[in-house]
């Protein structure tokens, strides 16, 4: 779109019913000068940081959609005078995004990992004390599509979530997290509050199977917290959702993506995350099989390098792809301790109608454990 106006509102802060707060004036002709995007100009009555906030906030949240060929500038001007000061408040270059030819899904998790990264965007580059560069982060993608017919066009959600483990020196860092999981939503390619319908969706994901307690799900109008039961202050959750029209613009009816579509979208994120990284994001059973992993590992090397049949030993050693003159015992165990806890992962994976019913290993009776009750799994899996 080519806009050929400026468009102008006049907003006065101090008037107490919000129907009256903003009016809109007559536009103005650009002087013959057109550009692809919009220019608003606000006369503001009252203090203006109060009304910056919220735009600033609005253009941190877009820059995770990273869309490619857009700037965005916020210029406050104080006072009517010729020779009102000039701040400019904030200023996007667009060649700070990805290529053109990169999939909506990709510039999601690259404009969500700079967000973490920057700490909502908040810093122009990587906060050194939490992050010492960007392989501490985990990513996990997930997408679900609406079926399209002739009454309505189909849909796409997308699903990005990261988790971040933060340095020691977080401690100095004011911005850092406070154990809460921020909750972005993106509605056809625009920042848009936490629906009624997501804030379902992720109210009735299973948690636990993921080694995760929810202990709440907080709306603060529109922008949603979670929060977790017992979660380590060093690991930070980010997730964002996207969903929008697969044909834009369009006459046909919309609908908002259901719940079932949401979840799923979200369960695919976790699904590819787990799967990325073994022996991570397991559930509370599964981490109490793993506990006695380590133990294993070591009584399975021991048999090995205590044997005194040769033949034995080397058979053993090839299978685990070592080599009798070359291994040690303590790369034999760490590489046994690595397949089982592989195979534990690649097991809770599986779809439960794919797996044949089996009692409960270690079962205790006991309730739910939180996500990193043992300290020794805690440094495990987070190493």
């Amino acid at each position: 779109f080519t806009d050929e106006e400026v468009y102008y509102y006049h907003i006065n802060l101090d008037e107490n019913s919000s129907n009256k707060r903003m009016k809109r004036q007559p536009s103005q002709a650009k002087n013959g000068a057109k550009f692809s995007g919009t220019e608003v100009s606000l006369s503001v009555v009252g203090s203006t940081d109060v009304l910056v906030a919220p735009i600033v906030g609005f253009f941190r949240k877009m820059l995770v959609l990273q869309i490619p060929n857009v700037t965005m500038d916020l210029v406050v001007n104080q006072g009517a005078s010729p020779g009102t000061q000039t701040q400019y408040i904030f200023v996007v270059n667009a060649e700070k995004t990805l290529c053109f030819t990169a999939s909506n899904l990709e510039r999601l998790k690259s404009g969500l990992e700079n967000y973490v990264l920057k700490h909502g965007n908040c810093l122009d580059m990587i906060c050194d004390h939490c992050f010492s560069d960007r392989e501490h982060l985990k990513f996990g993608n997930g997408t679900a599509c609406s079926e399209e017919n002739r009454k309505r066009i189909g849909g796409t959600m997308e699903v990005v979530i990261v988790i971040s483990d933060l340095l020691e020196t977080t401690r100095d860092c004011s911005r850092s997290c406070d154990g809460k999981t921020e909750v972005l939503y993106f509605d056809n390619f625009s920042p848009s509050p936490v629906p009624h319908i997501a804030l379902s969706a992720l109210k009735k994901i299973d948690w636990k199977s993921y080694g995760l307690i929810l202990a709440s799900v907080n709306d603060q109008d529109g922008h949603v917290f979670l929060e977790w039961e017992n979660f380590p202050s060093y690991v930070q959750i980010q997730i964002a959702l996207h969903w929008y029209q697969n044909q834009y613009p369009t006459r046909q009816k919309t609908d908002p993506p259901g719940i079932t579509l949401v979840k799923k979208g979200i369960k695919n994120a976790l699904d590819d995350l787990k799967a990325k990284h073994e022996g991570f994001l397991l559930s509370s059973h599964a981490r109490k099989i793993c506990s006695y992993v380590p133990d294993l590992a070591r009584s399975l090397a021991g048999l090995i390098f205590s044997s005194t049949d040769m033949d034995f030993q080397g058979d053993c050693l090839s299978v685990l792809g070592f080599t009798p003159q070359e291994s040690e015992r303590e790369a034999v165990e760490e590489y046994i301790q690595r397949k089982i806890v592989t195979v534990i992962g690649m097991t809770e994976r599986k779809p439960q109608k794919d797996q044949e019913p089996a009692p409960f290993l270690f079962f205790d009776g006991g309730s739910e454990t939180s996500y990193f009750e043992d300290e020794e799994l805690e440094g495990e899996y987070y190493s």
